[in-house]
């Protein structure tokens, strides 16, 4: 296309090769095999001049806006080298994104104001490709060859409560105390979710219990804010609720709780993309800040 062009606008295939450093009659052999390709002619030659024809006249016009289109694509890529820009496409569970991207998010996007973001939310597991997801955060990994993880941040689960409900049901002190409260559980699991809690005959899976259950961790963070009872949760999620007093840690002491981590999954076509890195590189500094308690 670019080579019709200089020879179009120079009007001389020699003209057009000088420019473009190659000989006459390669351009000709060019245009003799774009031609065929067609199946019509794009050019009439005499001894004198060059002329379009009405077929040439319209690809003359569409190669131009094809060849501007690469000229702005190949710039803008280039420059989001020092400064990422463009649509970033986030999917996130409903718990991490309602309490750490609703904080996150603005300063990001203060940090990069020529990125914008579109998030989607759901608990289920995606596939990053099919979603068309830049990046999907979730709390476990997925394995697939055409993804990249990356490991964004590592915490704990945290039993918390909120200030009214202590108040009015007591602080619990042990596995016992806590099977008179009213707990509110995780449902929708492959198996029972239950917390693992120390006791003086060793470390035992105590099983929630409560008139509430949810598949919704956002959910059930709202409940526990309300005072409705006793949630068990990532500090990715209760953290900044727990620094503001809207929720209070219990049990730290006999809470066994593994180290969690959470994941950003990303397809490979996408992993090296300015505003991908910019994004996973923002939250890896974010994160360990946002979930560190007082």
């Amino acid at each position: 296309m670019a080579a019709f062009v200089r020879i179009v606008d120079t009007g001389s295939f020699a003209k057009a090769a000088m420019e473009l450093r190659v000989t006459p009659s390669a351009l000709s052999k060019l245009v003799s095999r774009l031609e065929d390709r067609l199946g019509v002619r794009l050019l009439t030659r005499t001894t004198r001049r060059l002329a379009l024809t009405s077929e040439g006249a319209l690809y003359l016009e569409r190669a131009r806006d094809v060849l501007e289109l690469i000229g702005r694509t190949e710039d803008d890529v280039s420059s989001t080298r020092s400064s990422p820009k463009g649509h970033l496409r986030l999917n996130s569970s409903t718990g991490f994104a309602r309490q750490a991207l609703l904080h996150a998010l603005p300063a990001f996007l203060q940090r990069f104001p020529e990125v914008s973001v579109d998030l989607a939310l759901t608990d289920r597991l995606v596939d990053p490709v099919a979603e068309q997801a830049d990046v999907v955060i979730r709390g476990s990994p997925a394995a697939g060859s055409d993804l990249v993880v990356r490991k964004l941040a590592e915490g704990r689960r945290l039993i918390c409560a909120a200030p009214s409900y202590l108040q009015r049901a007591g602080t619990p002190l042990s596995a016992m105390d806590l099977a008179g409260h009213s707990c509110i559980a995780l449902s929708g699991q492959l198996s029972p979710t239950t917390w693992p809690i120390a006791t003086e005959n060793g470390v035992v899976r105590f099983l929630p219990k409560g008139n509430f259950a949810c598949d919704n961790v956002g959910m059930l963070f709202d409940m526990a804010i309300e005072g409705h009872g006793i949630v068990r949760l990532a500090d990715f999620v209760v953290g900044q609720a727990v620094r503001e007093g809207r929720l209070v840690e219990i049990l730290a002491d006999i809470n066994r709780s593994d180290t969690i981590s959470l994941w950003a999954l990303t397809p490979k076509g996408r992993f090296r993309a300015p505003r991908v890195q910019a994004f996973l590189e923002f939250m890896e500094e974010w994160l360990p800040k946002a979930s560190t308690l007082p």
